[in-house]
C-alpha cells in the first residue's frame, strides 16, 4: 500500500477539435469572394442598362484596346487619364481623347463671350438630342424607328448615327434603295433639323466583304447612301444649301469590333456647331 502512495499522479488533458469548423476564418474568405463578384455582376447589370450602345462599346475598348492608348490621349488627369471613359471618342480607339477639335474648344485664347455662346450651342444640340431621344419626355420618333439611332454631342456638334439591325436594314441589300423606315427617319430629321440653322454633314458606312473581290463596291455604295439620304432629306423640306459636305467612308471606320457586323452598316447626320460651318 505504502509503494502504491507513492507513485506519481498522472494528469491526461484532452484536446477537443473542431472547433475550426465553426470559428476559423477560411469561410469569410470565400464569402468575400462571392460578395465581390455579386457586387461586380450587378454593377454591370446597371452599366448595360444605363449606357447607350456607343457608351457601352467605349468602356469595352478602353479595357480591351484594339489601338495603343497614346500618352496624351486623356486630355485630363483623372483616373482613367481624361475626363471619363465616355469622352467623345474613346480614348483606346483614337488617341484624341478630350483633346480639342477645333480652335478655343481649350478655353484658351477665348472671350467669356466665346464661352457662353460655345456653352449655349451645347445646350442647344444636348435639345435637339433630348427632342429625338426622349430624354426629356416622348419622344419625336416611334419605338421602332428609335432602335436604329444613337446620337452623341462631340466637339463637332451633335452626331445622330442611324444603322442597321439584323433583319431591318435602311437600304436594300447591295443598294442604294432606301427602305420604308429610312424615309420615316429622314422626315423626322428634316422636321428637326429645321428648328435650329446650323448646317450638316452627311456620311456613309458600309460593313466589310466577307470576300475578297476585284472591285470592292464598299466606296461606291457608301458615297451613294450617303446620297440618298441627302435626296431624302431636301424631299422632305431641308434646304440644300445647309448641306456642307457628303462623304462616302466605305468600310474604314467601323462601329462594330467585327467589321462584318450589320451594325457597320450606318448613315451619320452631324449637326455642326456654328463656329465649324463653312470650314
Amino acid at each position: 500500500m505504502a509503494a502504491q502512495s507513492n507513485a506519481p499522479i498522472i494528469i491526461k488533458k484532452v484536446k477537443k477539435g473542431g472547433g475550426d469548423g465553426h470559428h476559423g476564418g477560411a469561410w469569410k474568405v470565400a464569402y468575400a469572394d462571392f460578395v465581390t463578384a455579386m457586387m461586380a455582376f450587378f454593377m454591370l447589370m446597371w452599366l448595360l442598362n444605363a449606357t447607350t450602345e456607343k457608351q457601352r462599346k467605349g468602356i469595352a475598348d478602353y479595357f480591351s484596346p484594339t489601338i495603343p492608348v497614346n500618352r496624351v490621349s486623356g486630355g485630363g488627369d483623372g483616373s482613367f487619364g481624361g475626363d471619363s471613359v465616355f469622352t467623345e471618342e474613346t480614348l483606346a480607339q483614337t488617341g484624341h481623347g478630350g483633346l480639342p477639335r477645333h480652335p478655343g474648344a481649350s478655353g484658351e485664347g477665348t472671350s467669356a463671350g466665346d464661352s457662353g455662346a460655345e456653352a449655349a450651342e451645347t445646350a442647344m444640340l444636348e435639345e435637339v438630342e433630348e427632342m429625338l431621344t426622349g430624354q426629356a419626355g416622348e419622344s419625336m420618333l416611334g419605338d421602332k424607328a428609335m432602335r436604329h439611332i444613337v446620337t452623341q454631342v462631340t466637339d463637332e456638334g451633335l452626331v445622330i448615327e442611324l444603322f442597321d439591325l439584323a433583319g431591318e436594314p435602311l437600304f436594300e441589300d447591295g443598294t442604294a434603295v432606301p427602305m420604308p423606315v429610312l424615309a420615316e427617319l429622314a422626315g423626322m430629321m428634316a422636321r428637326v433639323f429645321a428648328l435650329v440653322s446650323n448646317d450638316v454633314a452627311l456620311g456613309g458606312h458600309v460593313r466589310a466583304q466577307p470576300i475578297v473581290v476585284a472591285e470592292n463596291p464598299s466606296w461606291d455604295l457608301s458615297a451613294e447612301r450617303a446620297a440618298m439620304m441627302r435626296k431624302l432629306l431636301e424631299t422632305e423640306g431641308f434646304a440644300s444649301d445647309r448641306v456642307q459636305r457628303v462623304t462616302g467612308h466605305a468600310d474604314r471606320d467601323p462601329a462594330a469590333r467585327n467589321p462584318m457586323a450589320v451594325r457597320n452598316n450606318r448613315i451619320e447626320l452631324i449637326l455642326l456647331r456654328s463656329d465649324l460651318d463653312g470650314e
